[in-house]
């Protein structure tokens, strides 16, 4: 069943209304300040069930103080600089950069305030997070944590907000694609991904003494079972681990160990070949695309797609869908 992107949009010029349009949209309080005569505020929201982007645009000073993060907040001005501050730190945030709101999920409150100008607000979900960071309560019983709010370097803000501008267009543009459960359950993992790599944190990726005592054939084979009779299905490495009854540490290190790639990465040759099997199946007089048989399958980028595609079969996926056309 797929579940087609939600945009929403908001106009006031009272800014009161407006913390109460964010305090819904959020599920948080959000307490705003500030606006003038003449004061107006856009709000717009791009949302898929694994992560949402939403952009703030107002006229005048304005500062918002969120009580209690419900998500991560992955935060980027627009022609305008803001102002962060929570607890005793305090930072300025220019045009373009990017900006981690909240180190954790039981982060303290923070107050942003910016003038003139537009905030981007990318939320990613702290439980997803956790997934993609591959930490495991029963051993490291803490939340993955950002022990810095800004990026490692310019390269890696680059990188994210590469990442986060080829989501937002896709979510625009190719609605119907991004619906596909499988792309939406991808891409929300690929942002995670992209977040852990430009934030320095706190997930341990190592293998401790015992995963690497669990990461044995016998591991590999059970979540490769589990992998080929699930491929067609929203599954995390966090499910894969479960099934395997083994650490999130132990799986990976199982697959490093015996396959050379990791759990998401075997995923993926699984549903290539099941893309594969649908193409050859596929009436090229149908009117089915490519596009369309690799978002079935998890695949949003159809660049990428292509060229996974080509280093398995040699060939591409096109020609394969074409071979028996007139």
């Amino acid at each position: 069943m797929t579940t087609s992107p939600q945009h929403v949009s908001f106009q006031t010029t009272d800014y009161d209304q407006a913390g109460e349009y964010l305090t819904r949209v959020y599920g948080t309080n959000m307490h705003m300040t500030g606006g003038r005569v003449g004061y107006s505020f856009r709000f717009t929201q791009l949302t898929m069930s694994t992560f949402s982007v939403g952009t703030a645009a107002q006229t005048d000073e304005m500062a918002i103080t969120v009580e209690s993060p419900p998500s991560l907040f992955i935060v980027r001005p627009h022609g305008t600089i803001m102002d962060y501050r929570s607890n005793h730190v305090e930072h300025k945030v220019g045009a373009g950069e990017l900006f981690i709101a909240s180190a954790s999920d039981v982060g303290l409150p923070y107050r942003v305030e910016w003038v003139d100008g537009v905030i981007e607000a990318t939320a990613l979900p702290f439980d997803l997070l956790r997934q993609v960071a591959a930490t495991d309560d029963t051993v490291h019983d803490q939340p993955v944590r950002f022990t810095d709010l800004r990026p490692y370097n310019r390269a890696a803000t680059r990188h994210l907000a590469a990442t986060i501008d080829y989501l937002i267009d896709a979510l625009r543009d190719r609605p119907e694609i991004m619906a596909e459960p499988l792309v939406a359950s991808a891409s929300g993992q690929q942002l995670c991904a992209a977040v852990l790599s430009a934030f320095p944190n706190t997930a341990r990726f190592d293998p401790t003494i015992e995963d690497r005592h669990d990461s044995h054939p016998r591991t590999l084979r059970r979540a490769i079972a589990y992998i080929d009779d699930h491929a067609n299905e929203e599954i995390s490495v966090a499910d894969i681990a479960a099934a395997a009854n083994v650490t999130i540490r132990a799986l990976q290190h199982a697959f490093r160990r015996h396959r050379d790639t990791t759990p998401m990465g075997y995923v993926r040759q699984v549903r290539l070949r099941q893309a594969h099997r649908e193409l050859l199946a596929t009436d090229p007089t149908s009117g089915v695309t490519v596009t369309q048989v690799a978002a079935r399958w998890g695949f949003f980028h159809p660049g990428r797609f292509a060229r996974y595609y080509r280093e398995a079969h040699g060939n591409s996926p096109y020609q394969t869908l074409l071979r028996d056309a007139p």
